[in-house]
């Protein structure tokens, strides 16, 4: 997953690739850190980066998230196109295959099978680390066909619609 992030008014392309376990390479403006959540329970979570121990808070908020970090509190603004994650080529006829960028869990489905949409329009939302991703139509069409469920934990790569 790509994305950019604006902190303290500095933006930042932030590449999110899995691992197992946990871990994660998180690479900032092209410089990896490797990253594992220790612990997550509700909006907290125990992060080792590199060989140090972070605890960190996140409150969800429009446009981005609020991180909670011990003695401070940062701001991180999320560009639209972020939130649409992973978005597949737009084509401009036949089947576009939604697949999730990454391991999580589908904790919204905004959509139905037979149902018009719009480009742009929200599918789908993930939640993996403790970030919710919302999965768009890449163009106007009718899903075909709505693959997962809420509640259901889904692998990177799994199909989660069809739009045609």
């Amino acid at each position: 997953m790509i994305f950019d992030a604006t902190v303290d008014g500095r933006t930042v392309r932030v590449e999110v690739q899995p691992g197992r376990g946990g871990r994660y390479t998180v690479s900032l403006d092209g410089a990896p850190l490797e990253v594992e959540v220790a612990g997550a329970t509700g909006s907290l979570a125990s992060l080792l980066v590199g060989a140090e121990s972070h605890e960190v808070g996140l409150e969800a908020r429009p446009g981005g998230f609020i991180v909670l970090l011990p003695g401070e509190t940062v701001s991180v603004d999320l560009a639209a196109a972020a939130r649409g994650a992973a978005a597949p080529l737009l084509r401009a006829h036949g089947e576009a295959r939604l697949t999730s960028p990454m391991p999580g869990r589908v904790i919204r489905v905004l959509s139905a099978a037979g149902e018009d949409v719009d480009a742009g329009q929200g599918l789908v939302v993930i939640e993996a680390m403790k970030m919710e991703n919302e999965i768009r139509a890449p163009r106007a069409g009718r899903v075909l066909e709505m693959v997962v469920r809420e509640g259901q934990a889904v692998e990177a790569g799994a199909l989660l619609a069809v739009v045609g």
